[in-house]
């Protein structure tokens, strides 16, 4: 059983999914323990009002989470400094959220959706489960870029893999406007979000990196 786990989940990354996961859990959970109350913002505008309802990229969108799980083991799997760039990069960006759920706490009005049929169903469900909170910037879109953008620096996958991560990073994109989940602005949000974590792992490493050289250098 050991093994296996090993294989699947070196012991190097097992601590900064655990990691992962925890502050994901702080960002979207936490946020709404401290903004119990609070006044809540609507970031729609006119061209949200022209952006049609379509329930069948709810699919794209429940797939996001199947992406987030593989997209993000495949990352840890790849070396240890892929693993601690972007997954460092993708905590900084989930506490950016934390900072913006709670400064500017949002929400919308979603549509009524009508019909019987398993999209308009499986929206329903979504509906249910996913309250209209803490929408700037949105996880969908954050989690969906970083996995593109991680799978990039891979050099052990395919070479479709990364195609296939932007192509449906795009659909889910899409689907969180489509399946009036967010609005507009919510998704380059979600994107800058995930650049600003990637950028500060970056000058972190460079700034270690120049530290030990200047380590080595007085040795």
């Amino acid at each position: 059983m050991r093994k296996k786990l090993e294989k699947w989940i070196p012991g190097y990354a097992r601590l900064p999914l655990i990691c992962l996961l925890l502050v994901n859990c702080l960002a979207y959970y936490g946020s709404r323990l401290l903004t119990q109350g609070a006044t809540r913002y609507d970031f729609s505008t006119p061209l949200d009002a022209r952006v049609p309802f379509w329930p069948v990229f709810i699919v794209f969108y429940i797939l996001a989470y199947a992406q987030w799980f593989f997209g993000f083991i495949v990352i840890a799997r790849e070396d240890r400094d892929t693993c601690r760039r972007v997954l460092g990069a993708e905590m900084i960006a989930k506490l950016i959220c934390l900072v913006c759920f709670v400064a500017l706490p949002t929400q919308m009005i979603r549509p009524e959706v009508a019909g019987g049929g398993v999209f308009s169903q499986l929206t329903r469900l979504i509906y249910r489960l996913d309250v209209p909170v803490n929408l700037f910037p949105s996880i969908h879109c954050l989690d969906s870029w970083l996995c593109f953008r991680g799978a990039q620096r891979l050099r052990r996958t395919p070479r479709w893999y990364a195609s296939a991560m932007l192509a449906l990073t795009l659909l889910v994109l899409a689907s969180t406007v489509l399946v009036k989940q967010h609005v507009l602005v919510d998704i380059p949000a979600g994107i800058l979000a995930g650049e600003i974590g990637l950028f500060l792992t970056r000058r972190l490493r460079g700034k270690r990196a120049l530290e030990e050289d200047g380590k080595e250098a007085d040795a």
